[in-house]
């Protein structure tokens, strides 16, 4: 009898063990799938956002862009060079790749030379940017 007793006992310990085991391997991958989808959701908006104020700089410079076109005077030149320099920047813009690691340096590069270009302009340069709506104030 006592070997008997023994032999459930291990049963007990043993399919304890296994649930536990079994549960850690369920949450685990549960866990898993919704770090994911949540990093897959983070990504996504934050993505939208970058794209979102990047469009609004390019076309905010081509628009400026084609009103100076017809200017010939030396300031309005130096004007062009910074927009065509800003359409560059963005147009070099690597947004397909989202492992791009100078991302945040490139995109800092760009706020700084639309702020330049604002301020040739002599124009406010107050760029707020909403989850639902950019606005482009002047």
């Amino acid at each position: 009898a006592p070997r008997a007793m023994a032999d459930m006992l291990d049963g007990i310990v043993m399919a304890e063990q296994r649930f536990h085991r079994e549960g850690y391997q369920e949450g685990y991958a549960e866990g898993s799938h919704a770090g994911i989808a949540e990093g897959r959701r983070y990504g996504s908006l934050h993505g939208a956002k970058i794209g979102s104020e990047i469009g609004c700089y390019f076309g905010f410079a081509l628009t400026w862009h084609c009103l100076l076109q017809k200017c010939t005077d030396e300031k309005s030149s130096k004007k062009i060079k910074a927009l065509n320099s800003l359409i560059g920047m963005i147009q070099k813009f690597p947004y397909e790749d989202p492992t791009y690691d100078k991302l945040q340096e490139d995109l800092e590069k760009i706020r700084g030379k639309f702020k330049q270009v604002c301020s040739m302009l002599n124009i406010q340069s107050d760029f707020r940017i909403g989850t639902e709506r950019s606005s482009l104030t002047f």
